[in-house]
């Protein structure tokens, strides 16, 4: 079925009476974003069983997803995939590719063929966690904004630290080497780079987890 790409309301592109209309609208989309971010967690799981199946599911579902957002871009709706995929969309992708799934499948996928399947586990769990939950923190409770960040939060960063920490600390039961795992995850969380951080973070606290001998 052929659809029109749904427009942004006036009411969310225009008007300081507006603002708080949009951060309800973002906290929505963020939400949405966030549980489908979650969900990169059961790969640990899948790895520890096999880690070709992990390669080749991770693989098979970037490809597929490329494919359907491809669809949709075109104006083809493609059942539940692409209304979710809409509903998750950032103002910012309004008319683009949504990007955030193909970087997130890429960050796990890439955590899993470099690094031995403990540094591997480590950086799958803070991609999930610790950067799930502090945009999510830092969307809806965050007050304190960090300089040079573009508007990341100090609760959103206090949130990366501890849930980058548990996963650490839990898998190596060693507490320095948590800790610098945590503070370094929390430092490339907090720079401004968009989706791409869904790769560079884990990608980061894989390596650190392999120097620190993890």
């Amino acid at each position: 079925m052929r659809q029109e790409e749904p427009a942004i309301p006036r009411s969310y592109t225009s008007g300081p009476e507006t603002r708080e209309k949009t951060s309800h609208r973002e906290i929505s989309i963020e939400f949405t974003r966030k549980s489908i971010h979650l969900l990169i967690a059961f790969v640990p799981v899948l790895l520890s069983l096999s880690k070709f199946l992990t390669v080749l599911l991770l693989v098979g579902g970037i490809i597929v997803y490329c494919v359907f957002e491809t669809l949709r871009m075109r104006g083809y709706s493609i059942p539940i995939i692409s209304a979710l995929t809409a509903r998750a969309a950032r103002l910012r992708d309004n008319g683009r590719f949504v990007t955030g799934p193909v970087t997130l499948g890429l960050g796990a996928l890439l955590a899993v063929i470099l690094f031995p399947q403990r540094p591997a586990s480590i950086a799958i769990y803070i991609l999930a966690f610790a950067d799930g939950l502090s945009s999510l923190v830092g969307k809806t409770i965050g007050r304190i904004r960090l300089p040079y960040t573009q508007g990341k939060s100090l609760e959103g960063s206090i949130t990366c630290f501890t849930c980058s920490f548990i996963p650490s600390f839990l898998i190596s039961d060693r507490l320095g080497a948590s800790l610098v795992i945590a503070l370094i995850s929390t430092l490339v969380e907090a720079a401004p780079t968009k989706d791409w951080d869904n790769i560079l973070l884990p990608l980061t606290a894989g390596a650190t987890a392999m120097i620190l001998g993890i």
